[in-house]
């Protein structure tokens, strides 16, 4: 039987499910029939009690499950019938009349659209390299140094300076009324490493042990700390220790530390190379990924689904409130989220997988096995056991569903990178890397 397909707006359609009111009541009798055998009830032997008592407490909800079974198999049926791509759940609301015998009901949903992908070759994409060059692997080599440097303690009359490890008690009030995380004792940070606010920093500097000063600082607009972003405070430090770092030579001894199989500075400087390029290649293909994207959207037409737009909206909302959670933040689960805050980034995921769908089932950009396998072969290289890494993600089906995405984005890029007009941007090495 024809299935009829109404269309009410762009991708939203309707059509009517009829379910035989004797099929749903053959099979309600049977279900609490079966039911019965297990049921227990007071006064009644299990297997004993009454189909009238059972029909009277389980009825309804048995009559829910085989209506919500019915109607989802019709639906399903009508759905292939009519060689429809439902988008999202469809909404089934019961029809005020219908033939005799018979319950009718209306299903609306929405279809998946068209995309239209207009021309490649008229989409223009900033293509970025990079290298790693030597400077790149000296300031490597020097993080590797501070990551095991080793502190002294200053005699009491001198001064603090760059790259000094001081502790300190500090109190800070706004208006003459002390806020929260203005104070501590005993607490320690690197001077001119960043790790505090430049004013603050700088305050330090010069301080010798046991002495104390009071001065001005200006919190940033942009603030992390809302309650006193953009508010001037004062600050009343102590001097409590400073401590000067020791940074390791850099000689094979240094290396062996690292577990460098040579042994040698000329090995560490090749293994850090090494784990660069690895590096530097991720975040080109990330950075040139995501230009092609924005590309791909620019070129395709299509109309969006309310449906996904709405539940990647609840996914993003989801994984907000997850992330809240996470940081210790109170009631996260019922923390209030504006409805919209996620919708246009809802709108422009959706967007970008219904394009790339399209754009690789028409080119047959799908992951091939081996593919599969040098990716994950590939990021394994940068972890101390690669073979146990490999047999991870071989061995779940979801982290191989993971890469599988990622190799699939990864040949859409290559794909539009060889018909769009594509203009080539060298990078220096710390602006990659700081992006």
């Amino acid at each position: 039987m024809a299935v009829n397909v109404e269309t009410l707006e762009k991708l939203e359609r309707r059509i009517t499910l009829t379910l035989a009111a004797s099929e749903i009541a053959t099979e309600v009798d049977s279900r609490l029939k079966k039911l019965a055998r297990t049921v227990k009830a007071d006064g009644f032997r299990p297997g004993k009690v009454p189909m009238s008592v059972v029909a009277q407490r389980y009825g309804y909800s048995v009559q829910y499950e085989v209506m919500n079974d019915k109607l989802g198999q019709a639906f399903s049926q009508a759905a292939n019938e009519a060689q429809l791509r439902v988008a999202g759940t469809p909404n089934i609301t019961q029809k005020d009349e219908a033939p005799e015998g018979t319950m009718a009901f209306d299903a609306t949903f929405e279809v998946y659209p068209e995309v239209k992908l207009g021309d490649l070759s008229a989409a223009e994409v900033e293509r970025v390299s990079a290298d790693v060059d030597e400077a790149a692997i000296d300031k490597t080599v020097d993080i590797l140094r501070k990551q095991r440097r080793t502190f002294a303690q200053r005699p009491a009359d001198q001064y603090a300076e760059a790259g000094d490890r001081v502790t300190i008690d500090f109190e800070g009030k706004i208006d003459g009324e002390p806020f929260q995380g203005g104070k501590a004792e005993a607490f320690q940070f690197l001077v001119g490493e960043g790790q505090m606010l430049e004013q603050f920093d700088a305050a330090v500097r010069g301080m010798k042990v046991g002495e104390s000063k009071t001065f001005p600082l200006q919190f940033p607009a942009d603030y992390h700390g809302q309650d006193v972003a953009g508010k001037e405070a004062d600050f009343m430090v102590t001097m409590k220790k400073i401590e000067s770092q020791n940074l390791p030579e850099v000689n094979d001894e240094f290396a062996k530390s690292l577990g460098i199989e040579a042994g040698t500075v000329e090995g560490l400087r090749a293994d850090v190379k090494k784990n660069l390029e690895r590096e530097v290649k991720f975040r080109v293909l990330a950075r040139n990924k995501a230009a092609v994207m924005d590309a791909l959207v620019k070129v395709a037409e299509l109309d969006l689904p309310k449906a996904l737009v709405d539940s990647e909206v609840e996914r993003l909302t989801e994984g907000a409130r997850a992330d809240l959670k996470q940081r210790g933040v109170k009631d996260a689960d019922t923390a209030p989220i504006p409805a919209g805050i996620f919708t246009a980034q809802a709108e422009k995921r959706v967007r970008l997988g219904l394009v790339v769908s399209e754009l690789v089932r028409s080119n047959n950009l799908q992951a091939k096995p081996d593919q599969l396998q040098a990716h994950i072969e590939e990021m394994a290289q940068s972890y101390e056991k690669p073979a146990d890494v490999v047999r991870w993600y071989l061995s779940d089906r979801q982290r191989m569903a993971e890469v599988e995405a990622v190799v699939i984005e990864n040949n859409v890029t290559n794909f539009v990178l060889g018909q769009a007009k594509v203009t080539d941007k060298s990078l220096p090495f710390d602006e990659l890397m700081t992006a």
